[in-house]
């Protein structure tokens, strides 16, 4: 108990990184992702490739290889970021690309004929899409963002790589000093009561909005 209280600093120093990452990706993609997702709606092919190009890359491609590319691989055609927003540009594109894909699923399962009564009602697009498609959506999309959600938990993992002070490099750097393997256990159960937080709060919200039949 006395080493775990002597290296649990240095871990709670690291988690906050890893909830600073967590909650800005969060903060960009999932906005991000609902224009990405409208993007694909409007009926303009050049708009609509790009777009499509965009997640293809970012769906096809693992997070780790983008992060490595935009901290490493742009400096060569003079593009420069540190290494804290390197990691949030990479996470942000990343995750707003699925975050993109999750919403235009819950999109089209929107029957056609309630966006037109909207209309008929003299309701603006924005009108709309705020109070009659966005409550359906987000109920029918719960699930899928919540496993997105417990995902990206772990995803903040990998900006080990880029040298950031997150929570896996101070158990790391704490099991290379001592020689054990505590402070791995450790970071791993902060990691499950991270996810256990995260899952009751998605079950929550999916109760909250389960009035929307």
């Amino acid at each position: 108990m006395e080493y775990i209280m002597k290296v649990l600093p240095s871990l709670i120093d690291g988690a906050g990184m890893t909830l600073k990452v967590f909650f800005f990706t969060l903060l960009g993609s999932i906005p991000l992702g609902v224009l990405v997702a409208f993007g694909l709606r409007v009926k303009f092919k050049p708009l609509t490739f790009i777009l499509n190009i965009y997640i293809w890359l970012m769906r096809g491609t693992p997070l780790l290889l983008q992060l490595i590319f935009i901290f490493f691989g742009l400096p060569a055609i003079g593009i420069v970021f540190e290494r804290y927003d390197a990691v949030m540009i990479a996470f942000i594109l990343n995750y707003g690309a699925y975050f993109a894909e999750i919403f235009r699923g819950g999109l089209q399962a929107i029957p056609k004929g309630q966006i037109e009564s909207a209309q008929v009602l003299g309701l603006t697009p924005f009108q709309t899409a705020y109070k009659i498609v966005l409550p359906q959506v987000i109920k029918i999309i719960l699930p899928s963002i919540g496993n997105e959600v417990i995902n990206l938990v772990k995803d903040t993992s990998l900006m080990y790589v880029l040298g950031l002070g997150d929570l896996l490099r101070a158990g790391k750097i704490a099991t290379n000093r001592d020689v054990t393997l505590v402070p791995l256990v450790m970071v791993g159960v902060i990691y499950l009561f991270f996810t256990a937080v995260l899952t009751g709060l998605m079950k929550y919200l999916e109760k909250r909005f389960s009035y929307y039949k």
